[in-house]
C-alpha cells in the first residue's frame, strides 16, 4: 500500500465516521416515523467512506463491513434494548435472541457498506486510460 492509498484510506475513515453519525441519526428519525430502516447506518458509513477515499480498496471494504456490523448492533441496542437489562453487555450476550428481520437489515447495511466502501476509483493506485 503506497502513501497515496494510506491517505485515501484515512480520508475514507473520516468520511465513514461522518456517514456513520449521519446514518445513526437518520435511522432514529425514520424509526420515529414508524419505519424500521436499520440498514441505513451501515449504508451511509460505506457511502461516506467510499466517496472520501477516492480509491478502490478491498481492505477498506472489509473495514467498512466490520464497522457497519458494529454500528448496526449498536444502533439496534440504542433503539430497542432488552427489557430485562438495558446494558450493552447484556445485549451482546443475547444477540442470538434478536429477530431475523433485525439480522437481515443489519446484513443489508453491512453488504452495502462493503460494496460502497470499496470505492469506485482505480484499484491500488493504478491509473486507467480513458
Amino acid at each position: 500500500m503506497n502513501s497515496r492509498n494510506i491517505i485515501g484510506s484515512l480520508c475514507g475513515l473520516a468520511g465513514g465516521i461522518v456517514g456513520a453519525v449521519l446514518g445513526y441519526f437518520v435511522f432514529r428519525w425514520i424509526a420515529g416515523q414508524g419505519f424500521y430502516a436499520l440498514a441505513v447506518p451501515g449504508t451511509l458509513l460505506g457511502l461516506g467512506w467510499g466517496l472520501a477515499s477516492r480509491h478502490r480498496s478491498n481492505f477498506d471494504a472489509a473495514i467498512c463491513g466490520i464497522l457497519a456490523l458494529g454500528l448496526g448492533v449498536f444502533s439496534e441496542w440504542k433503539f430497542a434494548p432488552f427489557i430485562a437489562d438495558g446494558s450493552f453487555s447484556f445485549f451482546l450476550k443475547h444477540l442470538h435472541q434478536l429477530k431475523p428481520i433485525t439480522w437481515i437489515m443489519i446484513g443489508v447495511g453491512v453488504a452495502a457498506a462493503v460494496w460502497l466502501g470499496a470505492g469506485r476509483g482505480p484499484r491500488d493506485g493504478v491509473t486507467q486510460d480513458i
